[in-house]
């Protein structure tokens, strides 16, 4: 068979991801043409099963799982395990983010799978890693946002501590994961061998923290929460300021962006103010700074102040809601997203992969399978499963009672 111009073309993984942090991962490797086989318990992973709760709530599911073949298998049953066992002998990567031991006792973990295959790489997601004193704890994303420090930063000075509003922490942690799996298949290429690779989603937090480590090792002091301006208070103006019709961000860290922002207001005549003439004194008053950018702000709406900002080289952006951004022309006209009509849930936008390989072929945006649609395919496929040794599986509780979500 002719290989497909996508650079994972021939790689199988197997997905046993959930939520969030696994299914990207695995959905990065499936745009880049690797054949992921998703794997769920009987009732479907958590997300899947949101769609209970509302259509919309299952819509997540949607967006990471297209490009998949889902199948079923029940890894309380011994038929199941045996299953997957043998799914992993032909694969190249398995990747899973239950917590820490779980596969282990099942008997399915890294151990047993890397001696039946030794060029598997298997990839690992969790909370706080597969060590150290916190390696129990149990993890979700707004749980490491909090104890990774994220949370500590986020908010307003006067309010309490504020989570993110999108699960950051998950796809941080995800793309990530992604990384690790994609290195590791790299050193293969060289050794023939596969390993063990993790990430933890506390870890991957760390780095982002760097403009509130600034203050800490400029103060002494824990770093405060400082709203909308700049984490380690070394920008201004850096803030959100209110037209007369919603919102714009605004940063300036150059000298050049201060005087491009005073031609938009037609304050050239603060040019020379020694309150403002350099990026430390502009620090130094930021509440000042901010007045007077605020004060010019409110008597635009937000397009026309974008348009002078935009005339005048100054690094700035609506604050746009979903609905903006879902419609967004230069989404859509790149491609990234994709108006898809998914049987399950309705007209869909479907995002693509962030990853823009240059010169190899993009898959179109797909919907993602019903539970275990593709579990016959799978067993068929991939180990040469009969018909009727298919239905003796079934038969034996292997696959569990998929009720076709």
């Amino acid at each position: 068979m002719q290989r497909r111009n996508l650079p994972l073309d021939g790689v199988v993984v197997i997905d046993l991801g959930q939520v969030y942090q696994g299914p990207y991962a695995t959905f990065l490797m499936a745009k880049a043409g690797a054949t992921v086989i998703k794997i769920e318990p009987p009732d479907g992973e958590p997300v899947r099963q949101r769609e209970a709760v509302s259509k919309g709530s299952g819509v997540p599911f949607a967006l990471l799982n297209g490009h998949k073949k889902c199948m079923t298998l029940d890894l309380k049953s011994a038929q199941g395990r045996d299953i997957l066992k043998a799914l992993a002998a032909k694969a190249d990567v398995l990747l899973e983010n239950y917590a820490p031991g779980v596969m282990d006792r099942l008997g399915v973990g890294w151990s047993v799978l890397h001696a039946l295959n030794p060029r598997l790489v298997y990839a690992s997601g969790s909370g706080y890693g597969l060590s150290g004193p916190d390696a129990d704890r149990l993890a979700m994303d707004v749980t490491v946002q909090a104890s990774s420090g994220m949370m500590s930063v986020t908010g307003f000075p006067d309010g309490p501590p504020v989570k993110a509003g999108p699960a950051v922490v998950d796809f941080l942690s995800g793309t990530h994961l992604y990384a690790a799996v994609l290195t590791a298949l790299y050193e293969r290429h060289f050794t023939g061998e596969g390993r063990l690779v993790e990430v933890a989603m506390q870890e991957t937090v760390y780095p982002t923290l760097a403009s509130n480590l600034t203050f800490l090792y400029d103060h002494g002091e824990v770093p405060p929460r400082t709203g909308n301006q700049h984490g380690g208070r070394s920008a201004a103006p850096y803030n959100v300021y209110a037209a007369s019709d919603g919102f714009v961000a605004i940063i300036g860290v150059k000298d050049s962006h201060w005087s491009g922002l005073l031609a938009a207001m037609g304050r050239t005549d603060l040019a020379d103010d020694p309150r403002f003439a350099t990026k430390v004194e502009r620090v130094r008053h930021i509440d000042e700074t901010d007045a007077i950018v605020s004060a010019w702000m409110r008597e635009l709406t937000r397009d026309q102040a974008c348009a002078l900002l935009a005339r005048h080289d100054v690094p700035h952006a609506p604050v746009r809601d979903v609905i903006e951004v879902t419609n967004d022309a230069h989404l859509h006209a790149r491609g990234f997203l994709q108006w898809i009509d998914h049987p399950q849930y309705g007209r869909v936008a479907i995002a693509d992969s962030p990853l823009r390989l240059h010169g190899a072929d993009r898959l179109p945006a797909a919907a993602s399978s019903a539970l275990g649609a593709d579990t016959d395919d799978v067993m068929t496929s991939v180990l040469g499963a009969s018909p009727d040794e298919i239905a003796r599986w079934r038969e034996a509780g292997a696959f569990g009672r998929a009720r076709g979500r």
